[in-house]
């Protein structure tokens, strides 16, 4: 048996390394997919165009503009005179947020009874719109901090109340808020995901199509061996492609591997067993090659992507669609991975996940067998 399917595996091998295009999508394109999404995935707010309308045109405004392009987070996209001019900007998109310092900021400041500014956003992107509002509203508070602080020393007064809190502020696992540190491992879930589900499901259904299928049923190969043997190969690959990918994140992106290496590839076997059965059971439901991919990638990998929590949180969807998110393995993948990576924990944390992440997988690779013969498939 084990001589039969290793004939087999051999022949997968020798097809894989015959057909360049095919191998430079199983090598090359993961990488090159990794390294345009590490920097593309990212949810940091950097160099967001900001409009100032400066009305009070006095020592303490400019004072606080300063500050607003001396932000890493902005980009002072031009001062202006009056707020009412603050529409032209924002409609161009020349900017996505405008600060206006109303006629009075300075006096108001020296007196202490609460300067205030005015905040507008583009809110086409509500999520950048809310973050960029956020870091603006820091950066005036801090700033509103250092002026009372400053009155204070000349007047000699305290400008701490009794009680008042000191807040000291510790991130644990990414102390850099990188969200690239968070992105990256899931992008490393999604390329196995896409490149091995894949290339299961074409696998059966380009033997149907060129007609090698006949040759393979009047051989000794019972139903087990052609499974194995065709999925096998695959497996192998998913497991070269995570090698290299793994080694671009932690020298290329410098991304943190604080777990263990073993548990690592061994979680990642399982997922493989996972992506690697759902192509198998495509493979069930396919006539041709180009079907199968349409099928794996409209109606499993798309949702899939979509409710694993790799784009949108889990905990921000509605209540019946969380229940859906718990028979996609790739949710459970990307809790292990992102915990390896970033937190270091071991398989008595993890060992829920693990746990479904195989039943997933020998759930539905016991249907794609049940669903194959050694005819149809």
């Amino acid at each position: 048996m084990l001589r039969r399917i290793g004939f087999l595996v051999w022949k997968e091998l020798i097809e894989l390394t015959q057909d360049p295009r095919l191998l430079a999508i199983v090598i090359v394109a993961p990488v090159l997919q990794l390294l345009m999404l590490g920097y593309a995935a990212t949810t940091d707010i950097r160099n967001v165009p900001v409009i100032v309308a400066d009305e009070d045109r006095t020592e303490a405004s400019r004072a606080l503009i300063s500050r607003v392009a001396a932000s890493h987070t902005f980009t002072l996209a031009g001062v202006i005179s009056s707020g009412a001019k603050i529409d032209t900007y924002l409609e161009r998109g020349d900017a996505s947020v405008a600060i206006v310092i109303p006629t009075g900021f300075s006096k108001d400041s020296a007196r202490g009874t609460g300067a205030s500014v005015q905040l507008v956003a583009d809110g086409s992107d509500a999520n950048s719109a809310g973050v960029s509002l956020g870091y603006v509203t820091n950066l005036r508070a801090s700033y509103a901090a250092e002026l009372a602080s400053a009155r204070g020393s000349a007047t000699g007064a305290a400008v701490a109340t009794a009680g008042a809190l000191e807040p000291r502020v510790r991130v644990w696992f990414n102390p850099r808020l990188e969200s690239r540190d968070f992105m990256v491992p899931g992008i490393i879930a999604l390329l196995l995901l896409v490149v091995t589900t894949n290339l299961a499901a074409m696998a059966i259904v380009r033997e149907r199509e060129v007609g090698t299928l006949e040759q393979l049923n009047v051989t000794p190969l019972g139903r087990t061996d052609l499974i194995v043997g065709k999925l096998l190969p695959y497996g192998l690959v998913g497991l070269i492609d995570v090698v290299i990918v793994l080694a671009v994140s932690r020298f290329w992106f410098e991304i943190p591997l604080r777990g263990s290496v073993t548990l690592l590839f061994g979680t990642t076997a399982i997922y493989l067993i996972c992506t690697l059965a759902l192509g198998l059971f495509v493979s069930t439901i396919s006539e041709t090659q180009q079907q199968a991919m349409t099928t794996t990638t409209f109606f499993f990998l798309m949702p899939m992507v979509l409710l694993s929590g790799f784009v949108f949180p889990i905990e921000n969807m509605p209540d019946w669609v969380q229940v859906i998110t718990y028979v996609i393995p790739l949710r459970y993948f990307l809790v292990i991975l992102r915990a390896i990576f970033l937190k270091g924990v071991g398989l008595n944390v993890l060992w829920p996940q693990v746990a479904a992440l195989l039943t997933w997988g020998l759930v539905v690779l016991s249907l794609a067998v049940a669903r194959s013969t050694k005819r149809a498939a």
